[in-house]
Formats: structure tokens, C-alpha cells, sequence
């Protein structure tokens, strides 16, 4: 997906903000009875480039290579880390899925979409798309504000799919080592957030 263009200099990159966006899924993770910690204790934490050690239980063979090639699109590698799929999100994707069977609709009605918009538009399945193919199709559905109406339905599901995917990837070991988070330690004296972190988010005390 391409980056926005009307954003001022000092937005957030897209990898920052959709780190933000794991931050209330990370703090539930401390709960050993939460869902996404459960999630990320059945998946693990692979290594980068490590095959995924189970076949997925809900996805067809078909809708795997759709939500791996997806996840990576929405979190590719890069110098600072591993991709989506490096860190197990797809796997963690498929256990919130058998976990939680009202949302199975929706997951595999949404994979049905992009591949039908792919499908019309390339005349070629989303998975085995161009990386340019790939970034057009996602770049209608990415940013709700300009989304045209009838991109609703695909707005939703990638909203929905980008939350999960930013779950997955920030509750792994990985993905907190590219947040720096610096939880589980003893904080003997708190003296407030950083000066240099206020000022990177715009906000003050």
C-alpha cells in the first residue's frame, strides 16, 4: 500500500502507528485468561523466516495463501524487523478464528471480497497478484475517509484484519522488541513519560 500523501512530515510512519493501535491488545496480554494472550501462547514465537509449524485449522488452503500474503502486505520485513508472517500472525489469525466462531462470517466473507475485486479488476487471484495489483486494490480500502461508498464492505473487513494483524505482530517477541516496550520491569521511581516520547506524539502533560 502506498503511504498518504496530505499527511504533514511529522505524522507517524504507517509501522508507528499501527503499533499504537497493539498497545490495548499488549496491555490485555498480561491477563493469562485474554484472548489474544492465549492466542499468542498457542502460536509462540517463531523465528524469521522459520515455516509455520501447523497447517491452520479454520482457513482453506486457498484463503492461507490470501491472509499470509495480506498480513505481509500490511506488515512487509524491513531492516528493523520480521514481517507479519516471520512472527506467526497468520497462525495467530487462524486460533482467534477457531476460538471465536462469530467472526468467521465476517473473516471469510472479507477474504471472499478482496479475492472478487481481484479477480475483476487483474483477472488473477489476490494472492497471486503484483505487489502494484496488490497495493492498488488495498489502497481503496485502507483509508476509510476517502474510501469510496462502494468499498464499504472491503473498509471493514481491513480495518477489522489490520486490527488483528497489529495484535499478532505486537504481542510477539519480535514485534515488541520493534516497539521497545519495556514492560515486565520494576519501576522504582515513575518520573513521567520522556520529554523527546511527548514530543514525538504531539501531546503534553
Amino acid at each position: 500500500m502506498s503511504e498518504p500523501v496530505d499527511l504533514p512530515a511529522t505524522e507517524l510512519t504507517r509501522r508507528e502507528a499501527l503499533g499504537l493501535l497493539a498497545v490495548l491488545p499488549l496491555l490485555a496480554a498480561t491477563d493469562p485468561g485474554s484472548l489474544v494472550a492465549r492466542a499468542r501462547s498457542h502460536v509462540g514465537h517463531p523465528s524469521p523466516g522459520s515455516p509455520a509449524a501447523d497447517l491452520p485449522r479454520f482457513f482453506t488452503p486457498h484463503e492461507w495463501r490470501v491472509v499470509r500474503r495480506l498480513a505481509d502486505d500490511i506488515l512487509p520485513r524491513d531492516a528493523r524487523s520480521g514481517s507479519a508472517t516471520d512472527v506467526g500472525v497468520p497462525e495467530f489469525i487462524d486460533f482467534i478464528m477457531t476460538d471465536q466462531p462469530d467472526a468467521q462470517a465476517a473473516m471469510r466473507g472479507g477474504l471472499g471480497w478482496i479475492d472478487l475485486q481481484s479477480q475483476s479488476r487483474f483477472a488473477t487471484p489476490f494472492a497471486d497478484c503484483t505487489d502494484a495489483q496488490r497495493s492498488a486494490l488495498l489502497d481503496d480500502i485502507a483509508w476509510p475517509a476517502r474510501a469510496r461508498p462502494e468499498m464499504s464492505q472491503g473498509v471493514e473487513f481491513f480495518t477489522a484484519f489490520r486490527d488483528l494483524t497489529a495484535s499478532g505482530f505486537w504481542t510477539s517477541k519480535i514485534g515488541m522488541a520493534d516497539l521497545h516496550y519495556m514492560g515486565n520491569t520494576v519501576v522504582h521511581e515513575w518520573r513521567g513519560c520522556p520529554p523527546e516520547a511527548l514530543a514525538k506524539l504531539g501531546v503534553s502533560y
